[in-house]
């Protein structure tokens, strides 16, 4: 049963991760090979997939040194490509099966650098994980569970569609395509708040920063899926605020339900993502104890999953707790949770409180915490004696002023905002976007295909990236599909219900611009 599903899955997507540096000697070729998604693909077929991929970046580099192959496109096949680390590549070979087949190929590749992201955060680098264990046991196995978790994380996850999506619904993989087309990945949707509560969150996150008691210390405040401050660097932030979309907030704790409806219509099987792991598992040991060269023989390594299901939930003191990080020595409390930050390189503790829809997160440096536990537990007391009211009053304010699923739908419209320099992305909420046709979807992908070529352009020939650009298309069902470029941000909308003419949508984007967006896309 657990074999077919991932049969199935095999046919339409192989993911695939490989050191350069590795296995360069022949009988070797297998060292090479850090992560390959299906397992249980016959090894001859893992290094096919492998060699042409090598070929092809090697044979690409002739021509462009110093921009790496990032896709080819082939008659049945796309090969989407991102040098994760130096030497380090990640490869997606996606199979152009059917009618849903139609993708962007930056979508497909901001997967991989979203997986790779988020890797680092938990893990630190795949080559230092080489570094430390140059057989590279300790890297395969932290991969292999990593991405597979990563895969299926999204199967049971109630919360926003727009951030993270769907890969595994009953034994097929979905990737992002073209009914993801007024969606960004990458970014942070924010909560557009009042005066009033912008104040009283200030206050908040001062309360938090003495409750820390360290100058190094940040935080993070939610309210549902959406962001309401933080003091994160850009890059961590958009790592950070992916996780606790994915498992921390009240909508990801609720195992299926969701009092709001930013969610995917319809059932997947709840056993999907458990039969494709066991699947594989099948062949993990033999796959990695293989590359094993330790005279030991079969090793046996502590693998920390953060992205395994139902593994966190709420105390009853307000914080939120998981085992996934093991347990204290000579105790049965679990250790608390830390990642690395990106930015400073950083070890730092991740303590998390909630109340109703909000959720709170303090980053305290490993190092500034002494006797570690313990010393947590004095920050946890300080929260809960000089934060809570303030925690009350917040989400009170907040909740008073959420407008629930549709606060962002503007009637007529169909949009996607991205500001690139800020990391910010708004869009209409999914619930609308399904109401689209086909046709229109499918001409907004095409669409913001062209721009991410124009804008590869642009970067390849050290040409201006963010000059003004505007794109009207008229699709097959006589809709109007838009996109307006300008100083780092981006406007993409289809209007379906527009009049014949090009002059009535462009006074319609004109009025969203003027309306929405302080005039920004106006012409």
């Amino acid at each position: 049963m657990g074999m077919s599903a991932a049969s199935s899955v095999s046919e339409a997507m192989k993911l695939c991760i490989f050191d350069l540096r590795r296995g360069q000697h022949e009988g070797q070729e297998l060292d090479k090979i850090l992560y390959f998604f299906p397992a249980d693909l016959p090894f001859p077929t893992q290094l096919s997939v492998i060699g042409l991929s090598e070929g092809l970046i090697t044979f690409t580099r002739i021509f462009s040194p110093e921009d790496p192959c990032e896709v080819i496109e082939a008659e049945k096949h796309s090969h989407v490509f991102y040098e994760a680390e130096r030497d380090i590549w990640m490869v997606m070979v996606v199979e152009k099966s059917d009618s849903e087949a139609i993708w962007r190929t930056s979508a497909l590749r901001s997967v991989l650098k979203e997986v790779h992201s988020l890797f680092v955060m938990f893990h630190g680098s795949i080559r230092a994980l080489l570094d430390r264990e140059p057989s590279g046991g300790l890297s395969r196995t932290h991969l292999y569970y990593f991405i597979m978790d990563y895969l299926s994380a999204f199967e049971k996850r109630p919360s926003l569609e727009f951030c993270c999506w769907d890969f595994l619904s009953g034994k097929k993989l979905h990737l992002p395509n073209f009914r993801d087309s007024l969606k960004e990945r990458g970014m942070v949707q924010m909560l557009t708040i009042g005066r009033e509560a912008a104040l009283e969150v200030q206050s908040l996150v001062r309360v938090l920063k003495s409750c820390a008691g360290c100058t190094q210390s940040y935080s993070l405040i939610m309210f549902q899926d959406l962001l309401v401050s933080t003091t994160l660097s850009p890059d961590d932030l958009i790592n950070l605020f992916t996780y606790t979309v994915m498992r921390l907030t009240p909508n990801a704790l609720s195992a299926g339900a969701s009092s709001w409806s930013y969610l995917r219509k319809g059932s997947t099987t709840s056993n999907a993502s458990g039969s494709l792991l066991t699947s594989s598992n099948l062949v993990l040991d033999p796959y990695y104890s293989s590359r094993d060269t330790s005279p030991v023989g079969v090793r046996s390594y502590q693998v920390v999953r953060p992205l395994q299901h139902e593994k966190w939930s709420k105390g009853k003191d307000g914080f939120l707790v998981t085992d996934i990080w093991g347990t204290e020595v000579g105790s049965l409390s679990p250790s608390s949770p830390t990642i690395l930050f990106k930015q400073t390189e950083e070890r730092m503790y991740l303590c998390a409180f909630q109340h109703r829809s909000l959720t709170i997160i303090l980053f305290i440096p490993v190092t500034s915490v002494h006797n570690g536990e313990q010393g947590l537990s004095v920050v946890k007391q300080q929260i809960l004696e000089n934060a809570s009211p303030k925690i009350f009053k917040v989400e009170e304010k907040l909740s008073r002023g959420w407008d629930g699923e549709n606060a962002y739908h503007v009637s007529g419209y169909r949009y996607l905002l991205v500001d690139g320099d800020r990391c910010i992305s708004r869009a209409s909420p999914p619930g609308k976007v399904t109401t689209l046709a086909k046709d229109s979807l499918v001409a907004m992908s095409k669409l913001r295909e062209e721009v991410d070529l124009e804008k590869s352009r642009a970067k390849c020939d050290g040409s201006d990236c963010e000059k003004d650009q505007e794109i009207c298309i008229r699709a097959k069902n006589g809709a109007w599909v838009i996109s307006r470029l300008t100083r780092g941000k981006e406007l993409y909308m289809v209007l379906e219900k527009a009049n014949e003419t090009l002059l009535y949508a462009s006074e319609a984007v004109e009025k969203f611009s003027d309306r929405y967006c302080s005039g920004v896309f106006s012409l």
